[in-house]
């Protein structure tokens, strides 16, 4: 299973329910890595969709511990174990924190978009895989830049 993600300096990853800023070529290259796999993601990240409504073109699987949660266009779990039963191994997960969290465990590559840039009004965050042995970084890319912020993109494997 892989996972896509942004984070920021400090690997927060989100502010108050929604992502810490949109980078329009990062929103591109989401959107060209996911195409055609299915997005894991929670109710929340959801949420923060155009309309609340499921990614297109995507099979949408929802972790969600509301067990009155359903939602049209998407499949909904109530738990980590169906979800992995139903999850094919060419999944993303895209957020939100707790779904990252729970799922870390069972992911294999990661990537993630670094900001050079610190948010001291985040409060979401994702595990610094740098400080983490069973990661390693196999590939980053060039710096890029949008409205004054620096990022690049930085892709780790899980140590087998």
């Amino acid at each position: 299973m892989n996972l896509i993600v942004a984070v920021d300096a400090n690997w927060a990853i989100g502010k108050g329910g929604d992502q810490l800023c949109y980078l329009k070529e990062d929103l591109k290259r989401f959107k060209e890595l996911t195409l055609g796999h299915p997005v894991i993601l929670g109710r929340k990240t959801l949420a923060t969709f155009p309309g609340g409504r499921p990614l297109k073109n995507r099979p949408n699987l929802i972790l969600s511990r509301d067990p009155g949660f359903q939602v049209e266009g998407a499949e909904v779990f109530h738990d980590v174990e169906s979800l992995l039963a139903a999850a094919p191994a060419d999944s993303f997960v895209i957020g939100g924190g707790s779904v990252y969290k729970a799922l870390l465990p069972y992911c294999d590559t990661a990537y993630v978009t670094r900001i050079g840039h610190a948010f001291p009004e985040a409060d979401t965050f994702f595990p610094d895989l740098d400080a983490d042995p069973a990661w390693q970084v196999v590939s980053t890319g060039e710096p890029l830049e949008q409205d004054d912020l620096t990022y690049q993109y930085v892709t780790y494997r899980r140590v087998k």
